[in-house]
């Protein structure tokens, strides 16, 4: 190719970076306009810039969204985190609880969903235990990614790299294609996720900062929500004491009542059993009044009243309900529904919504929710349809509609069924029964057909940025390829740090891919690193195992920057963190993380 057209390559990666370095656009537009501009100017043909959208790579992580939605909708996880969880009695227990199972579910499940699914399982236990948030998110995030690089499915970079290095047709000494199987990072992978979780363990309580972001106990100043749950007949709390239950002396919450048939049990005994069909009064907070509304067989009291709305469905309805979102709204002056009360307000059948919570500033509510009448000013916690914001917002009953985006509740009859297809997965990928799309097109579809997730919520749960990335970064990398860019960078790099050796040029490709993972995402920076790495082993004639294995831990043990990858972000407004607190506290282990995979890849796959 002309020495203009690599040179335009280079200048387009370089601005690339840059731009993604100063974050003011999202990495998804920069790089499909990059890719727009070497298909505009004929770098590319039409075929091999949009040919990354048809890679069994980024389908096969499209799929493995779908089965973490799955997991996310049946509670199938909120089990498992429930039992091992627990109620931890000090801040090393706590974090010990949460990031070995959260370590080892990342290995089979897409580690950005999982701590999407575990944040507000975490405010909880940060509330319970009386926990600085910011002591436990950071590691939540770490955790996941550690756990990540152990296995083929772990993380999407890993899925792209396993097809890039199968589409290389590379064969080993014995004439053998050069693969990941299911377990196949983990010789290199499992060592750093142990030594990972260990600095965690014993660098967290030093290095995390302490910031508390909780709002003060609901049952001292009484000015929370109000909210009535009934106790349905499957709930796991039946015949269980307020203590065994765990609802006395909840963070957030006060257990005001229990109605039971006509009557009003007043300072509940902790040795008091809860009965199905008592309805529980609550007062607190709105995140721990959220937080009551996972847990089975809890549903909003207002659903007796249904009944006598003009809904045909009222009777028997679902307590399902997979397309209901939280949403607050604040009653306006000139609202209709001021002076009547909630079992009046027909709110079910003007507005598709339930009333979970009432709050009013200044006072405690008494008697029973249908009965509460309504004033100007009052807020309603309310299950509605996804889309009341938008309807709602702007009419003359609510001045304020904040709509949230935690599900209303989650079909956890189902959750065994999702953790059996997972299972599925697992087996068919380790044994090599299918090749990795079929197998995660296989579980996203039994995911579907079972009813563990339903369409919509299959669609909502495929993070399509992600997807873009990927797509426009093979596109990007073929372009490296084509104009000769990816053997001038790496003759480069072999002619400034041949001196240092076959291991010293390890450690410089791990170290450019982490600082690529760093200034943009961790998936376009594995992508552009593999040419690299594959024309530096070549030319070297070393072995290319190490190297591939290299840029793909790096591309994901990126832990000094909140961008470095997508977790950080998601857990830094959570936590309260700022900038630093990921250098000081991820930096040694980014470090840590890149000395063991120098070390320990060599001699896992083949020595130089």
């Amino acid at each position: 190719m002309g020495d203009w057209q690599s040179i335009l390559t280079a200048v387009m990666l370089v601005l690339m970076i840059g731009t993604m370095a100063i974050g003011r656009f999202a990495p998804d537009i920069i790089m499909m306009g990059v890719l727009l501009v070497l298909l505009v100017t004929g770098v590319l043909t039409p075929d091999e810039a949009i040919g990354g959208f048809a890679n069994q790579g980024l389908i096969t992580v499209a799929m493995l969204y779908v089965v973490a939605a799955a997991m996310k909708e049946t509670g199938a996880m909120n089990r498992i985190t429930a039992v091992l969880l627990g109620r931890p009695k000090s801040e090393r227990s706590a974090q010990a609880k949460l990031i070995l199972p959260v370590a080892v579910m990342s290995a089979f499940i897409n580690n950005t969903p999982i701590v999407a699914m575990f944040l507000p399982t975490l405010a909880g236990v940060a509330r319970r235990c009386r926990i600085a948030p910011s002591k436990l998110y950071m590691p939540l995030s770490f955790a996941s990614i550690l756990g990540g690089v152990c296995t083929l499915i772990g993380t999407s970079t890993n899925v792209v790299i396993a097809k890039l290095l199968a589409d290389e047709q590379l064969v080993n000494a014995d004439g053998e294609a050069v693969r990941f199987g299911m377990f196949t990072l983990a010789k290199v992978g499992l060592p750093i996720a142990v030594v990972g979780v260990l600095y965690i363990l014993f660098f967290g309580r030093r290095l995390l900062p302490d910031r508390l972001t909780q709002s003060e106990d609901a049952a001292a100043h009484e000015e929370g929500y109000h909210a009535a749950l009934r106790v349905e007949s499957e709930s796991p709390i039946v015949g269980k004491s307020v203590e065994q239950a765990n609802l006395r002396n909840l963070p957030g919450l006060f257990l005001a009542r229990i109605e039971r048939d006509h009557d009003a049990i007043i300072a509940v005994s902790p040795h008091e059993l809860v009965r199905a069909g008592d309805v529980l009064v609550f007062v607190g907070e709105l995140d721990s009044v959220v937080d009551l509304q996972q847990i089975k067989g809890l549903v909003p009291s207002s659903h007796d009243h249904l009944a006598n709305e003009e809904d045909e469905n009222a009777e028997g309805a679902p307590v399902y309900r997979p397309n209901l979102r939280i949403s607050e709204a604040v009653i306006s002056p000139n609202s209709s529904l001021v002076g009547s009360t909630i079992r009046e307000s027909s709110i079910r059948t003007r507005f598709g919504a339930v009333v979970v919570a009432v709050r009013r500033q200044g006072q405690q509510l008494s008697g029973k929710i249908g009965e509460i009448r309504l004033r100007a000013g009052d807020t309603l916690l309310l299950e509605t349809p996804q889309g009341f914001a938008d309807r709602f917002a702007s009419t003359g009953d609510f001045y304020l509609v904040n709509e949230r985006g935690t599900p209303a509740t989650l079909r956890h009859e189902r959750a065994w069924t999702a953790l059996g297809v997972l299972a599925v997965l697992v087996v068919v990928l380790s044994f090599g029964l299918l090749d990795p799309m079929t197998s995660a097109m296989l579980a996203a579809g039994l995911m579907v057909l079972t009813r563990c997730c339903t369409g919509p919520q299959a669609r909502r749960g495929v993070d399509f940025q992600i997807l873009t990335v990927i797509g426009a970064s093979f596109g990007i990398g073929q372009a490296m390829v084509k104009t000769g860019l990816a053997d001038e960078i790496a003759h480069s790099v072999v002619s400034a740090i041949e001196v240092l050796g076959p291991w010293g040029l390890l450690a410089v490709i791990y170290a450019m891919t982490s600082v690529f993972t760093a200034a943009m995402t961790n998936n376009a920076a594995a992508v552009l690193m593999f040419p690299i790495a594959i024309a530096v082993a070549v030319e070297q004639s070393l072995n290319p195992l190490p190297f591939i294995v290299a840029i793909t831990i790096a591309a994901s043990c990126e832990f000094s920057t909140p961008i470095g990858y997508q977790t950080n972000l998601m857990v830094m407004g959570p936590g309260g963190y700022k900038w630093l607190d990921y250098t000081r506290f991820g930096g040694p282990l980014t470090i840590l993380c890149g000395v063991l995979c120098v070390l320990l890849a060599p001699r896992m796959f083949g020595g130089f």
